[in-house]
């Protein structure tokens, strides 16, 4: 029989709340292997042991090194009749910040954020990721086809299943709750964290919510309506080759709008770009369109657009065309069908939607297609509620960031749910948890002509002023709500050791950058955020 105090240590977990009294912290209340027999409901702790401080190798990835010695546990949880949520939780011992931290996923997950969760341990965090449900590439939907089950596991509940068992294992182990969670991520996992804003409110103190891919049946719609324009009519497709010269004729047009010629199309909306500009006048050469390529650009430029011609999803941003993460990866593809954009549209509807392995996206219609997706996915795939009232009642802090060179996300998608949120709980309501940044020339989730490195994707690690996570925490735990947030492009991708190319601030929409006039154009201290 159980002994009292283990018993109240066992409720405890189970209902999620702090152990701290019923055993010393400094005696723990469990060592990191008597983890493996503790029951949590729907649960099985499949390991749990100790691993020493310096280099780990993941089950999938490459070693990481200098790592803290930490606590690591791996489970399953059955939330349903086909389920199979594989989950980890990291937990620094000693050197716990007293914080913890959610992991994300990208595409179709399939695979645990290891290398996220190694940052944050090493930064005294206790973290958690999981595979959402299923195991494969994240470009690969094949696991849902005849498993709705999985569907709603990697649409919301794996991640809000493993939060929650994740929070008591570090209970648990500390012998206290945390005391603020926060949950950082990019793309599909910019929608995971809207939809843990949205539908599990009490899961997270902070939320980070990266290029979200929230409005996922509308942003898949819009994929296939990009492959229509470039591959139902071979004439149409845009090649590799010919996208330099598309990014030069956009920036000529609209580069300068802001005052200061840098590369970088600040602010898009502003462009007014005409692909005709670009229509070859004699013999096809790679620096001209023919007139099908000049139609299927202004299709991906204007966005999907239903039988009446409305639009029912944005286009993309003009002047992100290329660059490691440019159109070349996520629309046109080195070749036909060859995309990411491809690849994720066709998935989708293939294997989500239809359940049907021979359906073919040249039959792909927008009107009957999105309505089918919305109909069938939309409350488990889209989070686009507006009413984030629970969240912010209970002190909950939110942070959205778009890059507008993104070539996987439409950038005012971002601007599209901000805008909903502020409508649905007023302006002044919003104010006080919620902050939009808008990202000059950084592609999907990092990269790209602009300044791109704030500490977005990482736990905190600098001060307020450069580190969205630290000014997140700050907002959070000292009340302190963030203002401009200084973003830095290093001289070689993202390494800091090759020195600083440029900064710029980044400025809580509706506010922008502008130059003062005077001073180098590369130092964020000569621009001002203002409307």
């Amino acid at each position: 029989m159980r002994s009292r105090t283990a018993f109240r240590l066992h409720m405890a977990i189970l209902l999620g709340l702090s152990v701290s009294g019923i055993v010393p912290v400094d005696a723990r209340a469990a060592d990191c292997a008597s983890l493996a027999r503790i029951e949590l409901a729907n649960t099985t702790v499949t390991a749990a042991a100790a691993v020493p401080a310096g280099t780990f190798t993941p089950p999938q990835g490459p070693p990481i090194r200098n790592l803290p010695a930490f606590c690591r546990v791996t489970g399953v949880i059955i939330a349903a009749s086909d389920s199979n949520i594989q989950f980890e939780v990291w937990m620094p011992s000693p050197g716990w910040n007293g914080k913890f931290q959610g992991v994300g996923n990208g595409g179709f997950a399939g695979t645990i954020g290891w290398g996220e969760m190694a940052a944050a341990v090493a930064q005294g965090y206790a973290a958690a990721g999981t595979d959402t449900g299923h195991q494969g590439g994240a470009v690969d939907a094949s696991w849902a086809l005849g498993h709705p089950q999985k569907v709603i596991d990697f649409g919301y509940r794996a991640i809000h299943e493993t939060a929650a068992k994740a929070k008591a294992l570090v209970a648990a182990f500390y012998g206290e709750s945390p005391k603020h969670s926060y949950f950082s991520a990019c793309s599909n996992g910019g929608r995971q964290a809207l939809m843990e804003a949205q539908r599990y409110p009490a899961d997270y103190d902070g939320i980070i919510a990266g290029a979200p891919a929230n409005y996922w049946t509308h942003l898949l719609t819009g994929a296939l309506w990009d492959q229509e324009a470039l591959l139902l009519d071979s004439a149409s497709y845009i090649p590799a080759n010919k996208l330099p010269a598309v990014e030069a004729a956009t920036l000529a047009a609209c580069d300068a709008l802001d005052g200061v010629k840098d590369g970088v199309i600040d602010d898009p909306t502003q462009c007014h770009f005409d692909p005709s500009v670009l229509l070859c006048k004699g013999p096809e050469t790679d620096t001209c369109l023919t007139e099908p390529q000049v139609t299927a650009l202004r299709k991906i430029y204007s966005g999907p657009r239903n039988s009446k011609g409305a639009p029912v999803f944005p286009g993309y941003s003009p002047g992100g065309e290329i660059g490691g993460g440019g159109w070349t990866l996520w629309i046109t593809g080195a070749s036909r069908e060859k995309s990411l954009g491809y690849g994720f549209g066709t998935q989708f509807f293939i294997n989500m939607l239809y359940e049907n392995a021979a359906w073919d996206y040249r039959t792909f219609n927008v009107d009957r297609d999105m309505k089918a997706a919305d109909d069938k996915l939309g409350r488990t795939m889209n989070a686009t509620d507006a009413d984030l009232k629970r969240f912010q009642a209970r002190g909950g802090k939110l942070i959205v960031y778009h890059g507008w060179s993104d070539a996987a996300i439409p950038p005012l998608n971002a601007i599209d749910y901000y805008k909903s949120v502020v409508a649905k709980m007023g302006a002044k309501e919003s104010d006080r948890f919620l902050r939009l940044y808008m990202v000059p020339g950084m592609q999907h989730c990092g990269g790209g002509p602009g300044p791109n490195s704030f500490g977005a994707l990482s736990v905190s690690s600098g001060d307020a002023q450069h580190d969205m996570a630290r000014a997140l925490e700050r907002w959070v735990e000292e009340g302190t709500a963030p203002d401009q947030i200084v973003a830095t492009k290093y001289k070689t991708g993202a390494n800091p050791a090759s020195g600083v190319a440029r900064t710029r601030p980044l400025c809580p929409y509706p506010q922008a950058a502008h130059w003062k006039g005077t001073g180098s154009t590369d130092d964020a201290a000569n621009f001002v955020c203002a409307k």
